[in-house]
């Protein structure tokens, strides 16, 4: 039997995208979540997950965050971005940060459906007219995102609050820790970015066209 989750916080897209697929894969089982927090919760009770088809912005998922932190719980699992943006930068950084493939949101449900026999298959697999353009893609954010993806899903969220424009006091707050323990995640970030300051942090970020 093949396990799909599908996390979106569309219902209706959710809705439609499991009933599409059904056609090709009579045996599927079509698990749905709609926030970072549903489907770390899916994930950890129902194992053997072929594939996660993974919105990007999803409550709790944002700044990749969802990708990010399913590639640093489950690393073997295959996941597919699906997704209606559709810029070339976007898909890189997707496949920088070890998704398998991306799908993009008007994609015909037979290609869907092709890109997921693809990648169950181990291979990686994006639309076949963004293939030479990826190749192209600007060095400087090839290296960018290699430096990015040394970040925890805990520093993510710290530089999603820094980003908002909080302070150390007031990201504390929300995500109930010490200021200590802000401080420690903003020098780790830095480091690993290799970057100085607070507003540097946030530059890179919109340089990676957070949304």
């Amino acid at each position: 039997m093949t396990r799909i989750l599908v996390a979106d916080d569309h219902p209706l897209f959710r809705e439609a995208l499991s009933a599409a697929l059904e056609p090709y894969f009579k045996d599927a089982e079509i698990l749905e979540a709609d926030s970072l927090e549903s489907m770390m919760t899916v994930l950890t009770e129902n194992h053997h997950i072929d594939l996660l088809l993974l919105d990007l912005n999803m409550p709790g998922g944002e700044y990749f965050n969802g990708l990010i932190s399913v590639k640093d719980v489950y690393p073997e699992l295959p996941v597919a971005v699906i997704s209606a943006n559709e810029s070339i930068d976007v898909v890189a950084q997707v496949m920088g940060l070890g998704a398998q493939g991306f799908i993009p949101k008007s994609s015909p449900t037979k290609q869907i459906a092709e890109a997921i026999v693809t990648i169950k298959g181990g291979e990686n697999w994006v639309p076949e007219e963004m293939k030479a353009d990826l190749e192209n893609v600007d060095e400087e954010l090839t290296q960018l995102l290699k430096r990015f993806r040394e970040l925890t899903p805990k520093q993510i969220q710290v530089l999603s609050f820094l980003r908002a424009g909080l302070m150390n006091k007031q990201i504390a707050h929300e995500m109930n820790v010490t200021e200590a323990t802000i401080k420690a995640h903003i020098s780790a970030i830095l480091r690993k970015l290799e970057i100085n300051t607070r507003t540097q942090a946030v530059l890179l970020m919109d340089k990676l066209q957070f949304s």
